[in-house]
């Protein structure tokens, strides 16, 4: 199996499990301090991935294309000067904004956010910002030499610190305020990134083959041209990535004014967004770990393909995913759009919000899309494209929700309409900017099976839902349901040959059990 096929399934195994620990933190979260508990930590959250964002500087996807690219032609040298001043660089910028928006949180708060509330969610997550910037860096080392255990593992680790930690400093913060309740929660985050930090330090330091200590200030002297190339990959991807943390920091102002002019007071607004963002969102992109996994294995393996001129490989690799993507997409829709209410009420004790996944889900499927494309632009030195594809959505996005969300028949609804408008615009604006790039075969049957396999398997979950799980509201029928459903759309998948026998064979555990 083809180290990318590898790294994939390393990254999906760990992301399945990271998302499903992640979820647990979530559904605790929102037990404990509710949809306005929610609310205050998710309006504080973009704050900080704008941050993060400025202070990475897209040096992670940039550190991983030139290390791959340094691997295939065996420079270890340039490898030292590629971490050197990756390091030296998100160390510098870490200094300047972890202070910043520790100052800067009272304004945010107070000014720009309707609920001061926010304040101390913004003030307790601050500490993250350096442990992120030098995790990242050595994260970006190890996919760029395509080894994806290291990476997956922290993921895993940090998830199972945050849940340890999580529950007891909520319930010891709760007494003095959800606002204290919410802060807590993002303590917990700080100190899980913190393990996961740690873990990836000691691998680093166990599995390099070059002395990074030794002569590093040299390296950063004469790591100019290094320098030149990391930020020709990484500015363009910083424009793209940047314009969506500044859509998503937008966003919660932009919600709650406009929750406002609509006639919604603050706190109502902060519940409502917590519904959707906290409760609705988590569980429509829970199927997203598989979209980041080929995303982030595809940077490596296209720059290896592209650099080689492979140009049929680059195609066979986006195929690969794509087709993955709509194979676990389709069926992730089905289960999320016709169990919507029941899985709401089950994981966090109240059906409130189950609307927005059932308007929204449909539409996910160009989300789960999104990441292996725009993953492709980069790695084909088409950052800036993608960039100016992101811009474009997210000014589309946050003029909608100002647009809908300001007038009282639409309120919140607005804000969901203008999440999926965004999120199919930027896609079909990557799709087709990297067919400009390459000749990419659409297949148009398959494309129109995939459709029927998922309508099909839609109507047979549809009517257990409506004959079955209604009589039957419990636990064990909803799981009945979701096994159903789930065999239904493989049965489907397998009889349109959507996944054929060649595909399993490339799974290690699969294809002992076929050969057997």
């Amino acid at each position: 199996m083809s180290k990318f096929l590898r790294g994939t399934m390393i990254l999906m195994a760990a992301g399945l499990v990271t998302r499903l620990l992640g979820f647990i933190n979530r559904i605790v979260i929102a037990r404990v301090i509710g949809a306005e508990g929610v609310g205050l930590y998710m309006m504080s959250f973009p704050t900080l991935t704008l941050v993060i964002t400025i202070t990475q500087l897209g040096l992670p996807v940039a550190i991983s294309k030139a290390v791959a690219e340094a691997e295939a032609q065996g420079d270890r040298k340039k490898t030292k000067k590629i971490l050197a001043v990756s390091l030296t660089v998100t160390g510098i910028l870490s200094f300047i904004f972890t202070p910043t928006l520790m100052l800067s949180s009272s304004f945010l708060s107070q000014t720009l956010f309707t609920d001061p509330r926010t304040f101390y969610p913004l003030l307790a997550i601050t500490p993250i910002i350096p442990v992120v910037a030098i995790s990242s860096v050595i994260r970006g080392y190890f996919l760029g030499k395509q080894n994806m255990k290291p990476s997956a593992i922290s993921q895993v680790l940090e998830q199972i610190v945050r849940i340890g930690l999580i529950a007891f400093c909520i319930k010891y913060f709760l007494p003095y305020g959800i606002e204290y309740a919410a802060a807590a929660a993002m303590g917990s985050a700080v100190i899980g990134e913190l393990a996961s930090l740690i873990y990836l330090f000691l691998m680093f330091k166990a599995k390099k083959k070059f002395p990074i200590r030794r002569n590093f200030f040299g390296a950063v002297k004469g790591g100019r041209t290094t320098l030149k190339e990391l930020m020709k990959v990484a500015i363009p991807t910083t424009g793209g990535r940047m314009i969506g943390s500044i859509s998503w920091f937008l966003e919660p102002i932009v919600v709650s004014h406009s929750l406002l002019l609509a006639g919604i007071a603050a706190g109502m607004a902060t519940e409502q967004y917590g519904l959707l963002t906290g409760y609705a969102l988590p569980l429509l992109m829970l199927p997203s770990f598989i979209t980041h996994s080929l995303s982030t294995s595809l940077v490596p393996a296209i720059s290896e393909a592209n650099a080689n001129k492979n140009m049929a490989m680059v195609e066979h690799r986006l195929q690969q995913a794509m087709r993955f993507v709509l194979i676990t997409g389709g069926l992730s829709v089905v289960v999320l759009y016709v169990f919507a209410k029941p899985l709401m009420t089950f994981l966090y004790g109240s059906p409130q919000g189950y609307e927005f996944i059932q308007f929204m889900a449909p539409f996910c499927i160009f989300s789960y899309c999104q990441g292996p494309l725009q993953a492709m632009l980069q790695a084909l030195d088409l950052a800036k494209s993608a960039m100016i594809n992101s811009l474009i959505g997210s000014i589309i996005k946050i003029s909608t929700i100002f647009i809908f969300a300001s007038q009282p028949q639409y309120g919140i609804n607005g804000v969901a309409l203008a999440i999926v408008v965004g999120m199919v615009l930027v896609t079909i604006l990557h799709f087709a900017t990297v067919l400009k790039k390459i000749n990419f075969t659409i297949y148009l049957n398959v494309y129109g099976k995939f459709i029927i396999a998922t309508l099909l398997t839609g109507i047979v979950g549809t009517l257990y839902y409506k004959h079955i799980l209604i009589n039957y509201p419990g636990l064990p029928y909803l799981l009945l349901g979701i096994i159903i459903v789930s065999l239904t759309y493989l049965l489907f998948v397998t009889a349109f040959k959507l996944l054929q026998k060649n595909d399993l064979i490339r799974i290690p555990w699969i294809n002992r059990f076929i050969r057997s």
